[in-house]
């Protein structure tokens, strides 16, 4: 197809937003499929199950290396091309993940996913800038494609490793990414660069947008604590879940991603009330939500029941703060979105790799009565970001 001008007022259609949003869950998936089978990787390597737990803090650690290095580029580059090369390096990284014998190019290729899985964060921006008039709402689905992506990760990572191995997750994943790289090049259209100067100045000019927005430098806190709260919850539910008086299986622990699906389904409609101007309420209320969850689970862990209502209070809080977020942050300014988008989502992952590592680091410690004391706290961050920006705005109106 040929090139889309920033302002030519191009729509996308229904089928192609659906489509990005399934590219990018197939993209960011990648990174959590781990989290249900640590224990039988460990077995695989023979270390313990918290030391490859480090396999996901690196899967995010590289993510958040590939916002601050590669998605800029969108701004620079045709954009369809930097994603079809990125899921093309990906997709040799998942082929050959199943073939090494030693944990530490495990780390090594857990890194290189996290880095090329960056992709959805090309097509975020992307999306955003076709969008039109209709930005919360297709920004909404393809972010709820994305924690879709994360949650039906250890669903289908767990039934896969329990039906086969954990090597056949991967390798079926490549198969899906091919597919992805076919829709790309087939049905996305190019879109003109709008940033002509060098990398960088490209880079220099991401980090300008910090200075050059306070709401964004508050947006980029706020979500890298709360996706630290996701990610150390989920990274450290599956040690909780194998244990007494559970002892759950690979299969039956990554079904509690489905209850999470919950979160990851009220995205658009989140979107669709920041577009009508509705996103201060939402944060507060969801800054609720999240901090009752968080609550709920440190409490009572030994109750089933409890850890069904924070898995969904955890995910609808966090989702809901996070899908707000980034629908607020594509309105500073449409020509710099793709630098935009690499300063807050580096903020919001690089939050989930410090979540993972003081998760897994607590659970050593003291197990999960440390665990959900971190969660709490970093809960009660959130409420009280949320809170004064609220009480902020109604005293300037």
């Amino acid at each position: 197809m040929s090139d889309i001008s920033l302002n030519s007022g191009s729509q996308l259609s229904k089928f192609q937003v659906l489509g990005m949003a399934v590219v990018a869950g197939i993209c960011v998936s990648n990174i959590y499929f781990a989290q249900p089978i640590l224990h039988q990787i460990a077995e695989t390597f023979k270390v313990s199950e918290s030391k490859m737990g480090i396999m996901v803090g690196l899967g995010q650690v590289g993510y958040g290396a590939g916002l601050l290095t590669l998605v800029p580029l969108g701004d620079k580059v045709n954009r369809k091309k930097l994603i079809l090369i990125l899921l093309a390096i990906l997709f040799c990284i998942l082929a050959g993940i199943g073939i090494v014998s030693n944990y530490y190019f495990i780390f090594l290729f857990s890194l290189l996913l996290g880095l090329t899985a960056v992709a959805a964060q090309v097509i975020l921006p992307m999306a955003a800038e076709l969008s039109g008039n209709e930005k919360g709402k297709n920004v909404g689905i393809i972010f709820t494609g994305i924690l879709v992506g994360i949650l039906m990760a250890r669903v289908f990572s767990g039934y896969i490793a329990e039906w086969s191995n954990w090597k056949m997750v991967y390798y079926i994943s490549a198969g899906f990414t091919i597919l992805s790289l076919g829709f790309v090049y087939f049905k996305l259209p190019s879109v003109k660069p709008t940033f002509s100067d060098s990398y960088l100045k490209l880079i220099s000019s991401s980090f300008y947008q910090l200075k050059r927005f306070p709401q964004l430098r508050l947006y980029a806190i706020m979500g890298g604590i709360a996706f630290s709260i996701f990610c150390s919850f989920w990274t450290t539910l599956t040690f909780l879940l194998v244990e007494k008086p559970y002892q759950y299986s690979s299969d039956t622990i990554g079904l509690f991603g489905m209850l999470g699906i919950a979160g990851a389904l009220v995205a658009p409609m989140i979107g669709k009330a920041s577009d009508k101007g509705g996103s201060g309420k939402t944060q507060l209320i969801a800054s609720i939500i999240l901090l009752v969850g968080s609550v709920i689970i440190f409490l009572f862990p030994s109750y089933l029941i409890s850890i069904i209502l924070a898995v969904i209070f955890i995910d609808v809080g966090v989702q809901s703060i996070q899908v707000t977020n980034v629908a607020l942050i594509y309105r500073l300014d449409q020509k710099a979105n793709s630098r935009i988008n690499t300063i807050y989502m580096t903020s919001y992952f690089a939050g989930g790799a410090i979540g993972t590592f003081i998760g897994l680091k607590c659970w050593e410690l003291g197990g999960w009565h440390y665990v959900g004391l971190q969660l709490v706290v970093f809960s009660i961050f959130v409420f009280l970001m949320n809170l004064f920006k609220t009480i902020k705005s109604n005293t300037n109106q």
